[in-house]
């Protein structure tokens, strides 16, 4: 399936769902994530701040926090994204697009193998992943590729197969509910 068609099918599926599908998949995810064993050895998340239908991964964050984990998020300068540690997840603005971002410029995250929360549409199999077409991610991870990485998604963004471009990097693991 085109990429653009792909992206519109998916859009459209996550804006049919209710607050309580997407709660309701957020807290299995959420369960999911927390028994993985990239969870499990990180001493850091690099996550995201949800937007629109996305995945709620604020109560995840906090469970991390909780953990004894460092969490950051990403912000953007220009065209460059940076993850900022966060210990108050509250303490976040409209940014770049509209998604939500810290407030604050710093402090800058430096934890070079901290496991990455990859947003996306579109999951396959094999990691491999449509975002939403900023180039966010793969241009950060191709500045520092030590980074384990994982995908929370809704069980309709898991195809069987995407295409990719060289630039594209896939995630270690996707768990979807």
């Amino acid at each position: 399936m085109d990429k653009k068609v792909l992206r519109a099918t998916i859009r459209e599926k996550k804006r049919a769902m209710t607050e309580e599908q997407i709660v309701s998949a957020s807290r299995r995810l959420g369960e999911l994530f927390r028994a993985h064993p990239l969870y499990q050895s990180a001493k850091t998340i690099y996550g995201y701040l949800p937007y629109n239908q996305e995945v709620r991964t604020i109560p995840m964050l906090e469970q991390a926090i909780r953990d004894g984990k460092r969490v950051a998020v990403p912000k953007v300068f220009g065209d460059e994204m940076k993850f900022i540690y966060l210990d108050d997840l509250t303490k976040i603005e409209k940014g770049y697009c509209g998604i939500p971002e810290p407030v604050e410029n710093g402090p800058e995250a430096d934890d070079l193998t901290a496991l990455v929360l990859m947003p996306g549409l579109a999951f396959d199999s094999q990691g491999h992943r449509i975002g939403y077409g900023g180039g966010f991610y793969d241009k950060f991870l191709a500045a520092e590729p030590d980074h384990p990485t994982l995908a929370l998604c809704y069980e309709f963004q898991m195809v069987e197969h995407l295409e990719t471009e060289e630039f594209d990097v896939p995630v270690d693991c996707v768990l979807w509910a």
